[in-house]
């Protein structure tokens, strides 16, 4: 048997298989992705199955494409050889809300709360959860179960949590819940399994289009800097971070409604905005021009600054640890964070650092450093995988 660990957005669908042996999932055979559904896109889709990459493309129609894409991906596991059958698919869900606190076989009822929970993250759980109803109808006899980028952060204490709102608005929902709790949970697992120190203050650093930071004690999470939405924090690749509320309340005296909003804050800021060239970090490394670098020293000083508030939460620091796109990849950024880092006894060695390319987990700190330094390689699939797994076998 196997779990089929899926990400749904909006234009792209990722997916990993990981077979099972005595309730216990083993390294994946198979993963890819599928890119190009969004409207007027040139889907395509690839994978890796036995250390062998393919690709191909899909010839879709117009209608229903998300559907026409996972019939597709029917095909590709009914094809390949000796895959094992799937025993249950689990989703990338980010909000679970108050009430989702860890991982839950979807019902209807479960979905009907989650989708009350659209407007707190929509760039991405209205996809998220249409991928639960598409694979629930493509697989009809297979659980699905949803795997909740809020449930690592359930044990935030009320002092992190809580807004300086009236009681009332507080019982309505309105709190700081966190996110990338998929990828903070495997980035944990991974410390605590390599570093002695990973039981102390842990400092997270999930850098990426996306972006927040997480700061752990004994392998659980105590404050965090994405808050109600995924709006809040670091600077992101088109997404604002904090942001002085008063800036909204000037912008609809200015007669700015809900939908222009929700698009200058998602889609607009960020490295994109400040930039006005992309959100790809990549890109504005590579770009010489004023605005670029700006957008750079940006995002690297807002990464200082919200770092050092959780630093100062933790009352000190035993582990730095960098994933995410941005994270396992910018020798630079992780350089010149070592460097502003110092007065905390922050040593990175250079040659490791360059040597830290994304592919394995691995230290990075110089052999005087005070603070470990790792750069994990997260994996919010194989999280996904055995979160089901444990349901299915419950």
């Amino acid at each position: 048997m196997s779990i089929l660990s899926v990400n749904a957005g909006s234009s792209s669908l990722k997916f990993s298989l990981y077979p099972l042996a005595q309730h216990q999932v083993t390294p994946q055979i198979l993963s890819g992705n599928i890119e190009g559904l969004e409207p007027g896109g040139s889907p395509e889709m690839r994978w890796t199955f036995q250390g062998q990459s393919h690709s191909r493309q899909l010839n879709l129609g117009t209608d229903q494409v998300f559907a026409q894409a996972l019939s597709s991906l029917r095909e590709l596991l009914v094809s390949l050889p000796d895959t094992p059958a799937m025993q249950a698919v689990a989703h990338r869900v980010v909000h679970g809300g108050a009430q989702y606190r860890a991982s839950v076989l979807v019902t209807d009822v479960v979905l009907a709360d989650l989708t009350q929970l659209n407007a707190l993250a929509p760039l991405h759980q209205p996809h998220n959860l249409a991928g639960v109803r598409a694979f629930a109808k493509a697989f009809p006899d297979v659980p699905q179960v949803a795997c909740f980028d809020t449930a690592f952060h359930a044990t935030l204490p009320e002092l992190d949590y809580r807004f300086a709102l009236p009681e009332a608005l507080t019982q309505q929902g309105l709190r700081r819940y966190g996110f990338h709790g998929l990828s903070y949970q495997y980035v944990m697992g991974a410390l605590l399994a390599h570093s002695r120190r990973a039981k102390g203050r842990v400092l997270m650093a999930h850098l990426g289009n996306g972006a927040s930071l997480c700061a752990a004690r004994e392998g659980k999470s105590c404050a965090t800097t994405m808050g109600f939405s995924a709006l809040d924090g670091l600077m992101m690749g088109t997404r604002t971070g904090a942001l002085d509320p008063g800036v909204l309340l000037y912008l609809l005296a200015q007669g700015w409604d809900h939908d222009r909003l929700q698009a200058l804050l998602y889609k607009q800021s960020g490295l994109l905005g400040v930039s006005g060239i992309s959100a790809d970090m990549r890109r504005l490394r590579a770009d010489s021009s004023a605005s670029a670098k700006l957008a750079v020293n940006m995002f690297t000083h807002r990464v200082l600054r919200e770092g050092g508030a959780l630093v100062a939460c933790l009352q000190g620091l035993d582990v730095l640890a960098f994933s995410g796109g941005i994270g396992e990849h910018d020798v630079a950024l992780r350089h010149d964070l070592g460097q502003q880092l110092a007065w905390l006894g922050v040593v990175i060695d250079p040659v490791l650092n360059l040597q830290a390319t994304g592919d394995q987990i691995m230290a990075i700190h110089g052999q005087a450093s005070a603070v470990e330094v790792w750069v994990v390689p997260t994996d919010e699939g194989v999280v996904a995988a055995r979160e089901a797994a444990q349901l299915i076998a419950a």
